[in-house]
Order: structure tokens, then C-alpha cells, then sequence
């Protein structure tokens, strides 16, 4: 779990800093936007793991970024923590009918915070915990390395491997190249996105080449069925 991104979406400098601050020292990396529409463009340059996300911002609202993540294929896995003073039992249903994964009141404690900051990583990303990740006849022990597939192992390099976790992750999610590249290479890496499609082709053929599970989705990317 450690290293995962946390998108921080907060309009008051001292508190986004704060926030910033105490993420970090648990052991997360932080990337902050001011407010509504500077988030939007964030995810767009970086796939952040989790997003902390404030109700009330400036010209796009905390409710409406979180209405257009979970409109889009390519967003709607990650997990978003609404953070909002409103307590009434009517805004709590709103914020998560809208789409939020958790929703937390303000005051609240960087304890409680961290704690549903690696709950909602825990269910988005479980290799991030050492876990059997399954689909189909695929199977990933991230603890142990190894993946298998139909019984059988495979052998994958370390790019392979990664791929296969990402796809695992988070199985139906249409994958950009872009997104790909962040989650598997890191947003410095200085590769080209044609790198992505020779590894994924490379994932391909250790799967067993064919008809397999991996999905090109035309313009958009790749997905496992």
C-alpha cells in the first residue's frame, strides 16, 4: 500500500497542505488540486489510486467531479472519499448515490482518515496487500509472485507481470495507454506509449496468444474481459 497516490481535493491552501502532510507520513504520495476543475485535469495527467475529495469547491463542486469520474469508463474504479462539514443523513445518501465510495464528516481525525484512505485502497487494489487476485482461469499471488493461468504457470517478466496485475485489479476497466503507462511505468518514465502496446502484446502471447482474455477497445485502449 505503500507509494499509492492519493488526489487531494481541497479549495483552502493551509488545509490542503495539512492534509497533504499527514498523508505523506503514512506512507502515500500526494497530488493536490485547488478545486473542481483542476481535478478533472489532474486525473487526466495522472491516475491517482484514491481521491479525497472536498463537497464544497469553487465553480465545479465536489459532487458534480465526482458525478463525471464515475461517468467515465477509464475513472469510474477509483475510489473517491467525499469530505463534506454536512452530516445530515440526507447528504451522506446524496454524496454516495452520486457515486462516492466513503463519506466523511468534518471535524474529522487524521487517524480516522488514513485508516478509510487504506480501507478503500484495500477493496480497489488488492495486490497493494498481498492477495490472490482471480478472474476467470487467471490467478495472481501477489505475495508469492506467481501467476497461473488455467492451473498452468506463466512466465511473465517484470513488465508482464505488472500489466497482469493492473488488468486483474480491476477486471472490465477499459485501460488507456496513458493510464498504463502511470500505473506501470510511472508518470516519469520516459517511454513511448507504443512501448505499452509491445508489452501488452508481449502479455498476450505468454496467455496463450489467440482469442484471450485481453481486449483491445478501439481508440480507447485494453480490458479484461
Amino acid at each position: 500500500m505503500s507509494g499509492a497516490l492519493v488526489l487531494i481535493v481541497e479549495d483552502e491552501p493551509a488545509q490542503r497542505a495539512m492534509l497533504s502532510y499527514n498523508i505523506e507520513a503514512a506512507g502515500f504520495r500526494t497530488v493536490t488540486a485547488s478545486g473542481g476543475e483542476a481535478a478533472l485535469l489532474a486525473v487526466e495527467e495522472q491516475v491517482p489510486d484514491v481521491i479525497l475529495l472536498d463537497w464544497m469547491l469553487p465553480q465545479v463542486s465536489g459532487i458534480e467531479v465526482c458525478r463525471q469520474l464515475k461517468a467515465r469508463a477509464a475513472t469510474r474504479a477509483i475510489p473517491v472519499i467525499m469530505v463534506s462539514a454536512r452530516s445530515e443523513e440526507a447528504d451522506r445518501i446524496r454524496g454516495l448515490d452520486t457515486g462516492a465510495d466513503d463519506y466523511i464528516v468534518k471535524p474529522y481525525s487524521v487517524d480516522e482518515l488514513i485508516a478509510r484512505l487504506r480501507a478503500n485502497l484495500r477493496r480497489a487494489r488488492p495486490s497493494s496487500v498481498g492477495e490472490v487476485l482471480e478472474h476467470g482461469d487467471l490467478r495472481l499471488d501477489t505475495a508469492a509472485h506467481t501467476a497461473e493461468r488455467a492451473g498452468q504457470s506463466l512466465h511473465l517478466g517484470p513488465t508482464e507481470y505488472r500489466l497482469l496485475v493492473a488488468f486483474l485489479e480491476r477486471p472490465g476497466r477499459v485501460w488507456s495507454r496513458d493510464a498504463l503507462l502511470d500505473r506501470v511505468w510511472g508518470r516519469d518514465a520516459e517511454v513511448d506509449l507504443r512501448t505499452v502496446d509491445v508489452h501488452v502484446g508481449r502479455l498476450r502471447k505468454a496467455l496463450g496468444g489467440g482469442r484471450g482474455p485481453i481486449r483491445t477497445v478501439r481508440g480507447e485502449g485494453y480490458a479484461l474481459d
